[in-house]
């Protein structure tokens, strides 16, 4: 997140030239070429840079998540060959009040999900109401008839949730997908950010950065939450991966 700031005129530097591209929200600048308001003095500070500076400070980048081993696999590829996870220096920011707004509906949003899973792995109302064609529940392939009438501890079936968003050309945040699963992604969020701040550390005194560091005390809490296991016992949680494919 970021604080707000006064806007600026179009910026000089690494962003002179820098195309507008028509059909689209630029999170960063606005229709003149301007600094929107909350991003202005980060905008200011990457100005600074030269273009060569920002290519050596990307490859740096790249080759310290290739020695940290923060790759992954493309499991339709045969030949198993490990990739560096995609990671652009220049941060995709989201200022506080739209992080605020976002964490409510997306809070929203996962409870509906959480009494959808409750209901077609109980009453099933929703089914028999036609709400939701039968057919594309029961026939899916992630659907587990044997899970029926299951009552998970607490009483919570989303533990965690990757959802992904987009903007459209209006600027309006949108959903373009819901992951229920395991938490693969969010440890690339963890190690992009130490190598953000490790690479431009004038960013964050610049701005107050929403801290991700936290994550996996908070994971691991979720996780114990949910125990079976008396609550005041000390209990080990345990991840289970897909393993290789």
């Amino acid at each position: 997140m970021q604080s707000q700031s006064q806007s600026q005129g179009p910026l000089t530097g690494l962003f002179d030239r820098y195309p507008a591209l028509a059909g689209t929200y630029d999170e960063m600048f606005d229709a003149s070429g301007a600094a929107r308001p909350p991003f202005a003095r980060v905008a200011a500070l990457l100005a600074r840079l030269a273009p060569d500076e920002l290519a050596r400070s990307q490859a740096l980048a790249e080759t310290a998540l290739l020695q940290q081993g923060v790759t992954f696999s493309v499991y339709g590829d045969a030949r198993g060959t490990e990739k560096i996870f995609p990671f652009c220096l220049l941060p995709r920011l989201i200022a506080a009040d739209d992080f605020r707004h976002l964490e409510r509906g997306l809070a929203q949003r996962l409870r509906a999900l959480g009494m959808f899973l409750d209901d077609i792995y109980g009453d099933q109302r929703i089914l028999a109401a036609g709400i939701v064609p039968p057919e594309m529940v029961l026939d899916a392939a992630g659907y587990r008839p044997s899970l029926r009438g299951l009552k998970p501890p607490g009483g919570v079936r989303i533990h965690i949730a990757g959802v992904d968003l987009i903007r459209d050309p209006d600027g309006t945040w949108r959903v373009l997908e819901d992951n229920l699963r395991t938490p693969s992604g969010v440890s690339y969020v963890v190690e992009n950010r130490l190598i953000s701040k490790r690479m431009f550390p004038r960013l964050f005194d610049a701005a107050r950065v929403h801290r991700v560091d936290h994550y996996p005390t908070r994971l691991a809490e979720t996780l114990r939450s949910v125990s079976p296991a008396d609550a005041s016992a000390d209990c080990n949680a345990v991840v289970l991966t897909p393993g290789p494919y």
